[in-house]
């Protein structure tokens, strides 16, 4: 859910999926221009110094409605889940109330892999910015001891706020998602707003297709599929590797039902 690097570790070996991104004739004549990732719209993205006049409570993007309450369960083919929540917790980031969202991996005994704060804040054009995050991964091989080296604090050592989803999306927008130089540094595109998915547990239509990318990491690609009203519903890394993620759960947040 939240916009930074999927963690899943391999495809799901059973999902079928039939993708459709009405992208017909994409960098011909006549199609939007890509806008490079230093802004779009007159903002300023990433920025060092957002302004708290500038942002409201509730953020209700309809690509990403991170109301209190809602949840989303996420399934991976190894065994794995993640589950993000929106709390009704608040934290102040760069002067900005941020919206605490709770992150947590699990493998197929219910183990914790992983947890993560993330921090969000929409503006008042309806833009929800990403403000960073504080996350730590637990165990794996030769691993001793916890490694939260994936944290990061818009404000904090130089690191910026950045887009986690604009409030219009057009074909061809680009910005940063994050910037915290050497750590966090993912990039998006909008693809299309007009895809369809069919899996193997649901069928969606008019879906908003991202394509995200990071200098620390070059030649993976990953492609994000957000539903209307519902939020991101699949993901895959369509370069550099073979991981994939579908939505299984949601729960709505309170203020939506």
């Amino acid at each position: 859910m939240p916009p930074r690097r999927s963690r899943t570790r391999s495809a799901l070996p059973s999902l079928t999926v039939v993708a459709s991104l009405g992208l017909a004739g994409c960098g011909a004549a006549g199609d939007p221009p890509t806008v490079s990732p230093a802004g779009v719209d007159m903002l300023e993205v990433p920025t060092p110094s957002p302004d708290p006049g500038d942002f409201v409570e509730r953020i209700d993007n309809p690509w990403l409605p991170l109301l209190p309450g809602a949840e989303w369960v996420y399934e991976s083919s190894e065994g794995e889940t993640i589950t993000v929540t929106v709390t009704d917790r608040t934290r102040e980031v760069a002067g900005v109330a941020a919206t605490v969202v709770r992150d947590v991996v699990t493998d197929e005994d219910g183990e914790v892999l992983e947890e993560t704060d993330d921090w969000f804040a929409q503006d008042r054009a309806g833009n929800v910015w990403y403000l960073g995050e504080d996350t730590v991964e637990y165990g794996g091989p030769g691993r001793r001891r916890p490694d939260t080296s994936g944290s990061w604090e818009a404000g904090v050592d130089g690191a910026e706020a950045g887009i986690a989803m604009l409030a219009r999306p057009r074909r061809g927008d680009g910005y940063e998602q994050e910037h915290a130089e050497g750590e966090a540094e993912d990039r998006a595109t909008v693809l299309g707003l007009d895809a369809s998915l069919d899996l193997e547990r649901d069928s969606w239509a008019g879906l908003l297709v991202t394509e995200e990318t990071t200098p620390l990491e070059p030649g993976l690609v990953e492609q994000k599929y957000y539903a209307r009203g519902t939020g991101l519903v699949f993901e895959e890394t369509v370069s550099g590797g073979t991981e994939e993620a579908e939505l299984v759960g949601f729960t709505p947040g309170a203020a939506a039902r």
